[in-house]
């Protein structure tokens, strides 16, 4: 049989049932379990690195260090901050997914943190070009993907929307 395969059928099936030197208690085993595999490899070159499995924690250790919880990424594009200002770098025209069809405004921004995105520009028409600054916020457009920012009308070089004449 490969020494392998014996070896991790003596592991997984328990060292006693497998191995007659593993008779008796089963702290007794744990005691002995320091040097399991070293005498029954000690005919073949395979050498024994780390066979060994680690061990459950207690219930007073997990007791002392408590509940185990995971630090999540924030999924905010500015790192928690509500605002940013940004330089353009171009004015782009974004299609939409499937069911819509409507071409969003959109404009590359050169933000002051130094990272380069794209945000939308609501309301109907806009003046931006290149180099002018304008102030973005958080806040997704749903039916453009990466488009995770919108510029805020009425501040730096963006205005309001013009009202339309009917």
């Amino acid at each position: 049989m490969n020494l392998l395969r014996k070896g991790m059928s003596l592991l997984s099936i328990g060292l006693r049932t497998q191995y007659p030197a593993y008779s008796g208690t089963p702290t007794q085993a744990l005691i002995r379990r320091a040097a399991p595999i070293t005498d029954f490899l000690a005919g073949s070159n395979i050498q024994a690195t780390s066979v060994l499995s680690r061990t459950m924690a207690s219930l007073a250790q997990m007791h002392k260090t408590g509940p185990h919880i995971k630090k999540r990424k924030s999924r905010n594009p500015l790192n928690g901050n509500p605002f940013a200002k940004g330089v353009i770098l171009k004015t782009l025209i974004r299609k939409p997914k499937k069911p819509n069809s409507a071409n969003r405004k959109c404009v590359l921004v050169r933000l002051s943190s130094g990272r380069e995105m794209i945000a939308y520009v609501p309301g109907i028409g806009h003046n931006l070009q290149e180099h002018n600054i304008v102030l973005v916020r958080v806040g997704r457009v749903k039916d453009c993907p990466g488009v995770k920012l919108k510029c805020v009308r009425g501040k730096f070089d963006l205005p309001h929307v013009i009202k339309q004449k009917v």
